[in-house]
């Protein structure tokens, strides 16, 4: 027991009188009290309170606000654990020691465990005594109850308050600035949680303090005058002074928490307005607060304010990209953080002088006496190092400016250079921040420090060397311009101290160079003022004169011209005015249909002059002119109306979809038709226009707006789909650092379907009201039309939507981006499986992989919240098109990749823990009960070694239980050390932590089991020699006289007893205390009464070892005629087992035909038994006389061959019963295979008998008759092939010489009484003939099969429509095939049944091979020279002879075409006699046509060598479409490298000619020719004709490009050539000018080259 603490000891030492009672108390305890679990109620003494379950019960506490868990734990506790344990019933048997250890271990379990929930729950619950369960029903008035009371009760009540003391003083003595010494830094909301818990915390001490039940404990402990009631009596009033200071504290705390909250909800750059209240109810509190106005707690608050400060500030400033991100934008932030957290500095200094204001007039002013460094040492040291960081970001943007500093000069690139490579030099040494991966605002990180310390050495060189160059840069300067220029690019760099000081000395210079600027500037003014002088005075000279003359003619001259122009105006103006006049009022373009207003430029023209004419002195205005321009506001007004009106249908015409136009086609068609009068009849000067007008006005605005409406709905559309296009799930409070949280998934999943149900009502209601503002009938197509363009938009959007919850699920699942994970899964052990939560096993329901599917699901369901709008589209809604795009799909099926992958890592990584698997999947019981046979696991080689006769027992030794013991203690180790939490492709977070915890009772339990088998054999083993001494004593303590047998055999059976053990006891004390020592070790105390049995039980052993001698030679007599008697008994058993032996090996069923083998064994196993009967009862009176006895081995020889004989006759039976059935069995019912498998099963279990039985002759029969069967078995197999034919059978009778019929009712009996089993070899040969000639058979059948079927497929001749061959690539490869199988027959041994048949098929598939091969190649030959021969008449011309022998052929082919055709089997059709003699003809012919067609192309070759680049067949057309340029040009390109097509010239009937106008390349590029080309004539004289025009164009272009180039800019050129000469005459312009630049360097220019 640990004493009270010096400090804070409310309650005074116990008197001198009460120092026994704790010294008895301290004994108790330290031998383990039995003190109740549980403890007083946490609620007023008047609330009820449940009684407990059993033993000392628990005090009431408030359980409805518990766990779950919490609370079936603690019933299982009351209700189940501690009422087993602790009823009496339960402990009959055990030793007294045992039982009230037991008891007092669960009385102290159940204290722990009440005092652990109650310190879970942030309360301190004080456990009452053992045996006060029912203390509150003591009538405490009546002596005789006192007297009942136990006086070990009295000193629990004594030590209950001991330990109450400790853990009240442990809750009094507990400092809210406990965390802030630890170096915590806690913020203000943990003050206030402190003293919320402690206020509960000291109101549940004291409701249990002052519980009926311990007041009752107190009147009792008063009534035997305790000492420790003097001591509860402070302790009660410390609690309610404590009590009391905590809830003032509390409630003025309180007023706190929203000024707090007001500071933690805004940006950090928003706060400085809630400092000042904060302030502000801080000194409020120190004001009206009697327990909190004391500095030691204000200053511990103002220091967690500033703390809170401090992590706003570095949440706003993001510490890991401060040095990373935008240099600029930091440095604001930093500054802005100093700003603040000064003021906060400033205003906490202006509260503390102003604190006299907040108390009442006459109230005693406290004063915050205490330091300032007090409160803001944290706090001074982060503006410290913010200054530092500010002080850094500055620098680095200063000199972020030498990038750009540019020198002028002669120095100018040297100096540049040198500031560039400064420039590297700062990048390289800031580099070394944006590296770093600390915390740069972390005060206890030096490394951050230590960094800005080099980098600032680093500046100050860098600053030195500016200061030099900078001097260097201002001497260099030319002039005052270039000096300030200077100044400029450097600007703050020159308020950097080093550099300032450099340049000081300069700026004495640079004044007098703006001194000596000003005197030049001042020069300059003078000479300007004395020109201006001089030019006043030339205007009175002569020449000046002269010069006004020659103005003053110039201006009657103008005058003269305009009265010219005006006299002329006038004749003109009005004839051009009518006219302009009567043209209609609008106009309309043909091509875009767009109007225009028809008011004549020349009207406005008039307008505009005679309105500047009325005010002039010209003359008059013709009265044509006036009259028009008196109605000047009237055409204004008309053309102002017509332009809206215009611009309106303009802008209908010009914004409607195409999908809108169908819907306002007859509305335009009605106004179209109103304003073709305008366009046509109406005119400016007509009367009545207005009224005409202003109709189709109000058409055209009604439509305009109308569709306009329609538009801002669509948008509106667009805009509503655009707004889903948001994540469905994102992180928890959308925090980087948080997980997806599924529970708040649904909530956010709910919001947006219902954002998305309301749209897609308010989208129905929007293309609703465009169907009536476009007058739509909704069933027409049109209509459908435009609802499918609605739909798509709503189709996008719903992708766009589906594809960003996509994309932030894949970008937050990226292993390369570097988040936060994503999700979360625990690791668990349920033995024997380590599961995930969610699972990560792929098959499973409810895994990981199904709550994705069903995240993505739910995304994809948003799709189907809205109704189609395309009804007629067949689907309700939107989400099948959805999961029909395949980039939706490919993300999603990237998305499940990943998880597969993160799935497979972490299954991986929970296989790392499999070779922990036997800690959970073995049998605990099974591992120690072989353990503590063997003391190891046996293992298979060892089981297969001993299989005989069982493998040796080898008990463990002590040693053994330590290896084990500390094998199980390392494994706790090593798992206590594996990691709790794991990161996979850094979006999974696995929490191993339940596994860890469950894995680590696991092995508690392994260690337990050992250690409590240990702890159990100690006390067993005591236990059972103490009560064996006992029996010992009592039995060898009687008198045995002459003639008392019993008595003597009672005697005996204790002196053997004693001799049996005397060896194994007298070695096993030493063990036991090794054992007692081990077991200190690991923590496990045995009972007192253990170490005193251990201590005494040694000398009993030894006085009755002393007390057996002395009896043994008391009946030392006696026993001697005992033992002749039982000798004699000996010898005759002996002789009688002899002559039983005979007759047992004449008797017993050894041979194989027995009649009744079972009661031949039951009559032998009831003599045995009779035998062995009186074999039991000389050994045993042998033994207790210490007679030796022989071994009987005849009778024992009996018994074993008796069970062999029995196993054996089993297993005849066995098989003879089977064997016996299957004999009926029919010849279709046979099932060889089963048969076969229970004869070699038979087989295996005969080999498995006892080796001995295999000498007798029932082995040996059982052994041949099953052995027949599997050879007669084999045979029969064999004839159940169904290749086998009634041929077949005969010559199986003609082997074995025995005739059979082969019907239905043959059984397996008939077949085997031909003992085929003889003929093995002759059935085996039969049956393989069989066989290969049955697939002889399906070959020949299949043959016949695939050629009765096979049938030629024909295609039309495109020009005559003759039928053709179609090649049949199924065809040839079935003749090819055949042909193999036909050729692989013949050389079979078994063809003799199948030659003559083969032999037909052979010849057949041979000649049809032959004939198609013949037939194709003619074929294609004709087809080939039929559209030369026959279609082209030039091909004709040329090759008369040619051409009529080709005619001859082409009618021999056509007739065997059509001929063939009306046979379509192939096999028939080509076997026809003399076909292939009739092809071989035909093709001879038409080798000579070919011959005469080659000589025929070549020379058309030689005429025109371009033929040569393409086939022959390509020729062949070319030449047959000669005459007609325009076939021709599809073979264009492989005449002329790039040339596509060429235009042509078209007649009146817009049909081409042949004359050929430009080209066109494969790109499209047109050139046209220089001069027009004749493509008429013989296809090699026109293409002659084109390559002259090709080239003579290409060489005109050329020479006007050259000669262009230098007077059009470079970019308007290269587009008013063709590319192919663009490039051409630029490399020649390169040359060019690149000789000409040579040449100047040559004469001594050295920029030649750069200009």
């Amino acid at each position: 027991m640990r004493a009270l603490p010096a400090a804070r000891q409310p309650a005074p030492c116990p008197p001198p009188g009460a120092q026994r009672s704790v010294a008895r108390s301290q004994a108790r305890r330290a031998g383990g009290r039995g003190e109740a679990s549980a403890g007083a109620s946490c609620r007023s003494a008047e609330e009820p309170r449940a009684r407990p379950a059993a033993g000392a019960g628990s005090g009431p506490r408030d359980r409805a606000s518990e766990p779950p868990r919490k609370k079936r734990g603690r019933r299982q506790h009351g209700q189940a654990i501690v009422p087993i344990l602790t009823n009496k019933k339960n402990h009959q048997g055990w030793p007294q020691v045992v039982s009230q250890d037991i008891v007092r271990h669960v009385h102290n379990l159940k204290s722990t465990i009440f005092t652990v929930v109650g310190q879970v729950d942030g309360k301190t619950l004080l456990p009452l005594p053992a045996g006060s369960e029912g203390i509150e029903d003591i009538d405490l008035e009546n002596e005789k109850s006192m007297e009942r009371i136990d006086k070990s009760l009295v000193y629990a009540m004594e030590s209950a308050i001991i330990d109450w003391s400790h853990q009240i003083q442990e809750a009094l003595k507990k400092e809210p600035s406990e965390p802030l010494l630890q170096g915590s830094n806690p913020n203000p909301k943990v003050e206030l949680e402190f003293w919320k818990n402690r206020c509960d915390d000291l109101e549940c001490i004291y409701n249990q303090l002052t519980t009926r039940k311990v007041r009752n404990m107190m009147e009792l402990l008063e009534r035997v005058e305790s000492s420790y009631i003097p001591a509860f009596k402070t302790m009660l009033m410390d609690v309610e002074a404590a009590l009391t200071e905590a809830q003032d504290v509390h409630l003025h705390l309180t007023p706190l928490k929203r000024r707090l909250e007001d500071v933690e909800r805004v940006e950090f750059s928003e706060v400085k307005p809630f400092l000042l209240p904060l302030l502000h109810v801080v000194c409020l509190i120190w004001v009206t607060s009697k327990h909190y106005n004391m500095p030691v707690r204000i200053v511990v608050l103002l220091q967690e304010i500033c703390n809170l400060l401090i992590e706003q500030a570095l949440v706003y400033l993001s510490p890991e990209d401060l040095l990373k991100g935008d240099m600029e934008e930091s440095l604001g932030k930093v500054r802005m953080v100093l700003g603040i957290l000064n003021m906060f500095k400033e205003a906490f200094e202006e509260r503390r002088e102003k604190l006299h204001m907040y108390y009442e007039p006459g109230q005693e002013v406290r004063e915050w006496d205490f330091s300032s460094t007090m409160v803001f040492a944290r706090l001074d040291t982060f503006l410290k190092r913010l200054e530092m960081v500010e002080d850094l970001l500055a620098t680095s943007l200063d000199l972020m400016k030498l990038e750009k500093i540019e020198f002028s000069g002669i120095k100018g690139k040297t100096l540049g250079q040198q500031v560039l490579d400064m420039y590297e030099e700062f990048q390289e040494a800031y580099k070394v921040f944006s590296e770093r991966t600390y915390d740069c605002l972390d005060l206890t990180n030096t490394d951050f420090e230590q960094d800005a310390f080099g980098f600032q050495q680093k500046v100050e060189d860098m600053d030195r060397r500016l200061g030099t160059i900078f001097i260097q840069a201002f001497d260099d300067a030319s002039n005052l311009d270039h000096a300030f220029k200077l100044l400029d690019m450097f600007g703050s760099l020159l308020e950097r101290p080093v550099v300032a000081a450099d340049a000081a000395g300069k700026y004495s210079v640079l004044i007098s160079m703006f001194s000596r600027a000003l005197d030049r500037a001042r020069l300059i003014y003078s000479r300007h003022i004395q020109a201006e002088l001089k030019l006043g005075s030339c205007l009175d000279s002569a020449e000046g004169r002269r010069v006004i003359e020659k103005y003053e003619e110039m201006i009657q001259l103008l005058d003269r011209y305009q009265e010219k122009l005006y006299a002329d105006w006038s004749q003109t103006v009005s004839e051009k005015s009518q006219y302009n006049l009567t043209q209609p009022l609008i106009r309309r373009d043909p091509e875009t249909k767009l109007v225009t207003v028809n008011f004549d430029p020349q009207l406005v023209s008039v307008l505009r002059e005679l309105s500047y004419l009325s005010g002039s002195r010209l003359g008059a205005i013709p009265p044509t002119a006036a009259e028009i321009y008196s109605s000047k506001e009237s055409y204004r007004q008309l053309a102002a109306n017509l332009e809206l009106m215009v611009n309106r249908y303009n802008k209908v015409l010009k914004t409607v979809l195409e999908v809108e136009y169908p819907l306002i086609q007859e509305q335009l068609w009605d106004i179209n038709l109103k304003l073709k009068k305008a366009e046509e009849t109406l005119n400016w000067k007509m009367e009545g226009v207005w009224d005409h007008i202003s109709m189709v006005m109000d058409d055209v605005r009604d439509l305009e707006q109308r569709i306009q409406k329609a538009k801002n709905n669509v948008e509106e559309i667009q805009t509503i789909v655009g707004s889903w296009a948001s994540p469905v799930f994102v992180r928890r409070d959308c925090k980087r650092e948080s997980l997806l949280s599924l529970e708040d998934c649904q909530d956010r999943l709910e919001r947006r379907y219902s954002l998305v149900r309301e749209s897609g009502q308010r989208i129905h209601l929007l293309v609703k009201e465009n169907q009536s503002l476009l007058l739509a009938d909704p069933a027409s197509d049109i209509w459908k039309a435009y609802v499918d363009y609605v739909d798509e938009i709503v189709l996008d959007g719903f992708f766009t939507a589906i594809e960003c919850s996509l994309k932030y699920l894949l970008e937050n699942t990226d292993p390369k981006a570097g988040l936060p994970p994503l999700f979360e899964v625990q690791l668990d052990l349920v033995i024997p499986d380590l599961i995930f939560q969610p699972s990560l096993d792929p098959g499973t329901n409810d895994g990981f992989c199904d709550v994705v599917e069903g995240l993505l699901n739910d995304i994809y369901r948003i799709s189907s919240l809205v109704p189609r709008l395309a009804e007629h589209s067949g689907f309700l809604h939107y989400q099948a098109d959805m999961e029909d795009m395949a980039d939706l799909a490919d993300m999603r099926h990237e998305l499940m990749g990943r998880v597969q992958a993160v799935m497979a890592a972490c299954c991986d990584y929970r296989s790392a823990f499999d070779h922990y698997s036997y800690l959970y999947g073995e049998d605990r019981k099974e591992f120690f009960r072989q353990f503590l046979l063997y003391g190891h696991i046996l293992t298979a080689a060892e089981i297969e070694a001993h299989a005989e006769n069982g493998v040796p027992e080898s008990p463990p030794t002590l040693q053994q239980f330590r290896e084990q013991i500390d094998s199980y203690e390392k494994i706790y180790e090593e798992v206590n050390r594996i990691e709790p939490i794991s990161i996979f492709q850094s979006w999974m977070k696995v929490d191993a932590r339940p596994f860890k915890a469950s894995l680590l009772n696991v092995i508690k339990r392994w260690s337990l089991v050992f250690k409590q088998h240990l702890m159990d054999h100690v006390m067993h083993s005591l236990s059972d020699l103490d009560e064996f001494i006992k029996t010992a004593d009592k039995g060898l303590s009687k008198k045995v006289e002459k003639g008392d047998y019993d008595g003597l055999v009672e005697i005996m059976g204790h002196l053997l007893a004693v001799k049996e053990r005397h060896s194994v006891t007298d070695a096993m004390f030493e063990p036991l205390k090794q054992t007692v020592e081990l077991l200190k070790t690991y923590e496990q105390e045995l009972p007192e009464e253990a170490y005193k049995q251990l201590e005494e039980l040694p000398e009993k052993w030894n006085n009755i070892k002393k007390l057996a001698i002395a009896v043994k030679q008391h009946v030392a007599p006696l026993q001697a005629n005992e033992m002749t008697v039982v000798r004699k008994s000996c010898a005759a058993f002996d002789v009688e087992q002899h002559r039983f032996r005979e007759r047992f090996r004449k008797e017993a069923p050894f041979r194989f035909d027995p009649k009744k083998p079972y009661q031949l064994l039951d009559t032998k196993h009831i003599e045995i038994k009779q035998m062995e009967s009186a074999m039991t009862s000389i050994y045993e009176s042998a033994g207790l006389f210490e007679v030796i006895v022989p071994g009987y081995k005849q009778l024992k020889q009996c018994r074993k061959e008796l069970c062999l004989l029995k196993e054996l006759w089993d297993m005849i039976s066995l098989v003879g019963t089977c064997l016996d059935d299957w004999q009926t069995t029919k010849w279709a019912d046979i099932n060889v295979e089963n048969m076969d498998l229970e004869c070699k099963k038979f087989a295996r279990e005969i080999r498995n008998l006892d080796k001995e039985v295999r000498a007798w002759d029932a082995f040996t029969g059982l052994d041949s008759k099953v052995k027949n069967m599997l050879t007669a078995l084999k045979a029969v197999a064999e004839l159940q092939n169904p290749a086998i034919r009634e041929r077949h059978w005969n010559q199986l009778m003609q082997v074995t010489g025995v005739r059979f019929v082969m019907d239905s009712d043959t059984a397996l009996a008939d077949l085997l009484k031909l003992n085929r089993h003889n003929f093995e070899d002759e059935v085996r040969g039969i049956v393989d003939k069989a066989v290969r000639e049955m697939s002889m058979e399906e070959v020949l059948k299949e043959l016949k099969m695939s050629w009765s079927t096979m049938e030629f497929q024909y295609e039309p001749h495109p020009r005559t429509n003759i039928p053709l061959l179609k090649s049949d690539e199924e065809l040839i490869e079935t003749l090819e095939d055949n042909q193999v199988q036909l050729q692989n027959l013949m050389t079979s041994k078994c063809i003799a049944f199948f030659l003559e048949e083969v032999s037909i098929w052979q010849r057949k598939l041979s000649t049809t091979d032959s004939v198609i091969s013949l037939w194709f190649e003619v074929q294609r030959t004709w087809s080939h020279l039929e559209s030369i021969f026959i279609g082209s008449e030039d091909t004709r011309a040329q090759l008369p002879k040619d051409s009529k022998r080709f005619e001859g052929i082409d009618a021999d082919f056509k007739e065997l075409a059509y001929e063939t055709q009306k046979t379509p089997n192939v096999v028939e059709a080509t076997n026809k006699p003399g076909l292939s003699q009739q092809l071989e003809d035909i093709q001879s012919r038409l080798s000579l046509c070919e011959k005469a067609l080659a000589e025929y192309l070549d020379m058309k070759r030689l005429a025109f060598p371009r033929f040569y680049f393409v086939s022959s067949a390509d020729l062949l057309d070319i030449l047959s479409n000669g005459t007609t340029p325009q076939l021709v040009q599809r073979h264009l390109s492989k005449l002329f490298d790039s040339l596509a097509r060429m235009k042509f010239q078209l007649d009146s009937e817009q049909k081409p000619t042949k004359v050929g106008l430009g080209m066109y390349s494969r790109e499209e590029e047109y050139v046209s020719f220089s001069e027009p080309c004749d493509c008429s004539g013989q296809v090699e004289v026109w293409l002659s004709h084109v390559l002259d025009s090709m080239r003579a164009t290409v060489r005109d272009e050329m020479t006007e490009a050259v000669m262009a180039y230098e007077e059009k800019p470079r970019e308007q050129w290269l587009f008013d050539y063709p590319a192919q000469v663009a490039l051409c005459c630029t490399q020649i312009w390169w040359t060019t000018e690149v000789g000409i630049a040579f040449a100047r360097v040559e004469e001594g220019y050295e920029n030649a080259m750069k200009e």
